[in-house]
């Protein structure tokens, strides 16, 4: 454990607040008109997290293999819950979107860990740093419209149908992300496919 490891941790214990707040408020006793800046809040929290725990890394050397592990699979935990989230309330994102997300995820978690497992780790892309900002931006843009919807003067159509058109641009996104980061890896996938049928 670092101060890099630290900063991805406390990221994934704040994010579980997001659904919770959002799909619980009536329960809590909160007002609708509060919602959107509560989510704002924890959004913006863990996307600092995500922000210092790769400045320590660098700052201090604490780059590590684990490093290049969790924090990307922090990460991806952190946006598929708020997309999760968003196919349900007001919102109302269509499931499909949010399994392209899932797909992409999983794809690139399993090629790092089989690669892991062989003894060499895949690092980042700059595509896949993109397509972080793009969610992360995409994330803040949705819970941005809640706070005109909440206070009346955004129609709960338009909510949906901007929300709809600003997750399917992070969609079609991170598809080309997984793209190139299948492609720019393609010596390390045909290792592992070598190595498998080596053992077979």
């Amino acid at each position: 454990m670092n101060i890099a490891h630290f900063f991805t941790f406390i990221r994934l214990l704040i994010i579980p607040l997001f659904p919770i707040f959002y799909l619980q408020y009536e329960k809590m006793g909160i007002s609708p008109l509060w919602v959107p800046y509560i989510l704002l809040f924890i959004l913006l929290l863990c996307e600092s997290t995500d922000l210092l725990d790769g400045y320590f890394a660098r700052r201090k050397n604490q780059v590590t293999d684990i490093g290049k592990i969790i924090d990307p699979m922090s990460d991806s935990i952190t946006r598929m819950l708020v997309f999760f989230t968003f196919t349900q309330g007001w919102v109302q994102v269509p499931l499909i979107l949010v399994f392209v997300f899932l797909y992409r995820e999983f794809l690139i978690s399993s090629l790092r860990t089989i690669c892991a497992l062989k003894g060499f780790a895949l690092g980042a892309r700059k595509s896949g740093k993109i397509k972080a900002i793009i969610q992360a931006a995409v994330n803040i843009f949705v819970v941005i419209l809640l706070i005109p919807f909440t206070l009346g003067y955004l129609p709960l159509s338009w909510l949906q149908n901007m929300s709809f058109y600003a997750v399917l641009f992070a969609a079609i996104y991170s598809v080309i992300s997984a793209v190139d980061y299948v492609i720019s890896n393609k010596e390390y996938v045909r290792r592992i496919f070598v190595t498998t049928k080596e053992q077979a």
